[in-house]
């Protein structure tokens, strides 16, 4: 399964309320559960961020495909604002859905509760992807996608 991974999933490592699942997730990662997908406009957030998280990033480097920022992307991305999903403030957010729409991943996996994993707004997402010939995709929280240790509940 090819996942896009936000900047959120990496500093959600460091951060007391998402800690647990997001390490779980990247454990995953480790072994081949999933093939992770990361683009330029996250390595371009992360630069900033403290150490630890910027280390986090370089490890995943190598198992992670980089999806560049296409014009394509960029254009989508416009659709995104144009429909008023999200405002032109959180213009990073739908370029993330709009680089992984493109870069035909599964799924968007992020911790960004208000522009991203929102119950309103993905369908918003969907429906402009569907508009333009794009596949829809699925949007999660690292909670929803890491595999717990018993399986029947």
């Amino acid at each position: 399964m090819k996942i896009y991974v936000d900047t959120s999933v990496f500093g959600g490592v460091f951060d007391s309320e998402f800690s647990v699942p997001s390490q779980r997730f990247f454990e995953e990662i480790e072994t081949g559960r999933f093939i992770l997908v990361t683009s330029a406009i996250v390595q371009a957030e992360i630069e900033p961020a403290p150490e630890p998280i910027q280390a986090l990033f370089r490890k995943f480097i190598d198992y992670a495909q980089i999806a560049p920022i296409e014009k394509s992307a960029l254009q989508l991305q416009q659709k995104y604002l144009e429909a008023g999903i999200v405002t032109i403030k959180s213009f990073n957010d739908a370029l993330h859905v709009a680089i992984a729409t493109l870069s035909e991943c599964d799924l968007i996996v992020s911790w960004n509760f208000k522009h991203i994993v929102h119950f309103d707004k993905i369908p918003k997402y969907n429906a402009i992807n569907v508009l333009n010939g794009y596949r829809q995709i699925g949007i999660y929280s690292p909670l929803e996608v890491i595999q717990y240790e018993d399986a029947r509940t």
